[in-house]
């Protein structure tokens, strides 16, 4: 899956470590050859497990779900701030999660 500047790539269930072994030379060459950020992404992982991988390497303080006047649902998810800007684009990262689980997420920094 391709968004702005940022390729996810969805992996079978226990594959996304054998990737990114080998000091992430296998994603690293990856993202040089087609020029964008690489996010690896289990399939199968629960939303926890898919949400930590696709924010990696930032830490998730906590993860909720926002039942919306509409009868939608948003999933609110914290990550813990960096003195630096994340190494990726929030906006991207939020479009993957729409279309790979079709979760609206609503990302928030704690201090």
């Amino acid at each position: 899956m391709n968004v702005d500047k940022t390729l996810a790539v969805i992996v079978g269930e226990g594959d996304v470590p054998r990737l990114l072994g080998y000091g992430g030379k296998i994603i690293k060459a990856l993202g040089e050859e087609v020029g964008k950020a690489i996010r690896v992404l289990e399939y199968r992982a629960d939303d926890r497990k898919f949400l930590e991988d696709l924010f990696a390497p930032l830490s998730i303080v906590t993860i909720n779900t926002i039942w919306l006047p509409d009868g939608t649902t948003e999933t609110r998810v914290i990550l813990k701030k960096r003195r630096r800007q994340p190494p990726f684009s929030v906006k991207a990262l939020k479009e993957i999660a729409r279309k790979v689980r079709n979760m609206t997420l609503r990302v928030e920094f704690a201090d």
